[in-house]
């Protein structure tokens, strides 16, 4: 009777996804030992994978990298134990990217968090334009996977769309996030978007004022025209910040009057 010795095993391995591994347990006792191999996994616990000296993966997933063990088993004594580890390198693709609105004058991050192996290297464009620390009062910092795009003093002309780059040696793969305005109340939260900000006469606030920062600007005719329009529709129509129905009811109709006005403009 010989306890179970595990004699040879594969060395740690780097693959590319869609590649085949081949992994090797050899082991002695006796009686022979039943070698078996399981995927150890964070998130499955314990996988059952073979009952073989060769394990064999064909188009290998990213899922499927981790460690491997084997197990040399005869029940003279405790099983020998290895283990092996596979990586398995593959091309970024961004899991999260969020627009973010921003009043003037405030501060803004965009984030942009990106899943590769080997880690993605990051870079942010706007247009055709690479940005860089310290261009136009921004700062990007790369921790890991997650790259973020700081404005200290949001501006008008940092309102847009950004790319963000992810690449590694497989790749790359890219997203636009949008910076966005807000139209803050005093002494309240922001509309958001490009909704009317205004309050009753009297109330010690901007009766109409729209956020120009989101593309959504009208002439000042047209400007004039929403005021009178608020007006002649009573105090009922303009948004007080607390009345949902009225809000709702006058987004709902500034929506419908603009979509007119370009309609008939263009």
């Amino acid at each position: 009777m010989v306890p179970p010795q595990i004699m040879n095993i594969s060395s740690d391995v780097t693959v590319n996804e869609g590649s085949s591994v081949t992994l090797l347990c050899l082991a002695i006792g006796r009686p022979e030992p039943t070698v078996t191999w399981r995927h150890l996994s964070v998130k499955d616990g314990q996988g059952f994978v073979s009952e073989d000296e060769y394990l064999e993966i064909s188009d290998i997933k990213r899922d499927q990298s981790g460690e491997y063990e084997c197990s040399a088993l005869n029940d003279v004594a405790a099983p020998d134990v290895r283990k092996v580890k596979i990586t398995v390198n593959y091309p970024p693709y961004i899991s999260k990217a969020k627009n973010t609105g921003v009043s003037v004058g405030q501060k803004g991050i965009l984030s942009c968090e990106a899943s590769a192996v080997p880690m993605a290297e990051f870079q942010w464009f706007k247009e055709d334009t690479r940005l860089a620390t310290g261009l136009d009062g921004v700062r990007i910092e790369n921790r890991g996977h997650i790259s973020t795009l700081t404005f200290f003093n949001v501006s008008e002309k940092d309102y847009g769309n950004y790319t963000c780059v992810a690449t590694n040696k497989l790749g790359n793969t890219n997203a636009s996030i949008t910076l966005y305005g807000e139209c803050r109340r005093p002494g309240r939260g922001a509309w958001r978007g490009g909704g009317v900000a205004g309050t009753r006469e009297g109330g010690g606030r901007t009766l109409l004022g729209l956020c120009p920062s989101i593309g959504l600007n009208p002439p000042p005719s047209m400007q004039t025209h929403l005021y009178l329009i608020l007006l002649a529709h009573g105090p009922g129509a303009v948004i007080d910040g607390v009345n949902s129905a009225s809000r709702a009811l006058a987004c709902l109709w500034l929506s419908g009057t603009l979509f007119a006005h370009f309609f008939i403009k263009f």
